[in-house]
């Protein structure tokens, strides 16, 4: 069963009572009602109002069905807040430069959707595989191959070697000064 309820032209910009809806979506209606009740947004208490109406149509829509519903089963499905009309006021606010500028009073529609079915599993988390596929998925995670910043180690480290060997074999291309060098290098090792 989902129950719907908006709010219409509420005072207050719609981003400003989106930070407030976002906080809500997803939730539990006591956890949601909880959240509304303390926050400290000027918006929280008309986006209340509109949580309690939603709750309310939908324990009427319940009735009509003749369906018992627990209000307490009840989460917001979705959430949402569309900008309203703005209201050039006929007041002036000064400005730099001798400017003057025009107030704008804004409104906003709020909209809230509440379910009983059985809330989704989120995105990030993933149902937990059985226990005989574990000890796989660990064995061939670690014959894969690792990309990104981990293998760049592995990489150095086998072109150090490819140094290694290069340093050993006398090279004939190389300047008569760098040979001096090599050849110092060579007796202070022995």
């Amino acid at each position: 069963m989902e129950a719907t309820a908006s709010a219409r032209y509420l005072r207050g910009s719609a981003q400003k009572a989106r930070l407030v809806v976002d906080m809500i979506r997803g939730k539990d209606v006591n956890q949601a009602l909880a959240i509304l009740r303390f926050s400290k947004k000027r918006a929280a208490g008309s986006i209340e109002k509109c949580m309690r109406s939603a709750i309310a149509n939908a324990n009427e829509a319940a009735e009509k069905a003749n369906i018992s519903i627990d209000p307490d089963e009840l989460w917001v499905r979705t959430a949402f807040v569309d900008r309203g009309p703005t209201k050039n006021r006929r007041r002036v606010r000064p400005a730099p430069q001798g400017r003057a500028y025009r107030e704008q009073r804004h409104f906003c529609h709020v909209t809230i959707s509440l379910s009983n079915d059985a809330k989704p599993a989120a995105k990030g988390s993933k149902p937990e595989p059985a226990e005989e596929a574990k000890p796989a998925k660990l064995a061939e995670s670690k014959r894969r191959k690792r990309g990104g910043a981990v293998a760049a180690p592995r990489a150095k480290r086998a072109s150090s070697k490819k140094e290694e060997a290069a340093a050993e074999k006398p090279d004939t291309t190389e300047k008569p000064a760098t040979r001096k060098a090599s050849k110092k290098k060579a007796k202070t090792e022995e």
